[in-house]
């Protein structure tokens, strides 16, 4: 019980400090704050603002990992299916002569790599009810 506790823990500071470089980088890209949209070259504007609302969801779910909150699960799921379809229009985008940066394709599958991976420490320690 208490090793589950500590894991929670320690999974709701990483997504802290995750969907707040998130929330940062990707809202600074949207409003251009510090000169970041210039040094983020060609950015695809659909993929910032899926990370910036699926930043939103992180800090949300980090309150649900706190509290051990059953609904913190399907808040996750609901940001991957938000990455997942965001990533897919990126290859429609980029298959039909889109500019774009390569890291964003690399980045966008760490990003759904990372979410999966809260989103199964969630369902194997919170939601007991879904095994």
């Amino acid at each position: 019980m208490k090793t589950k506790k500590i894991i929670n823990t320690v999974s709701a500071i990483i997504l802290a400090l995750f969907a707040l470089l998130t929330l940062f980088l990707s809202s600074s890209v949207i409003f251009d704050w510090f000169g970041i949209r210039a040094k983020e070259g060609n950015y695809v504007l659909l993929i910032v603002w899926a990370n910036f609302i699926c930043s939103i969801l992180y800090l949300f779910a980090v309150y649900g990992f706190l509290k051990r909150a059953k609904w913190t699960f399907w808040l996750l799921i609901t940001a991957l299916g938000i990455l997942i379809v965001a990533f897919i229009a990126l290859l429609f985008y980029v298959n039909n002569g889109g500019v774009h940066e390569a890291k964003t394709i690399n980045a966008m599958i760490f990003r759904m790599l990372v979410t999966l991976s809260f989103s199964l420490v969630v369902f194997f320690n919170i939601n007991k009810k879904l095994k």
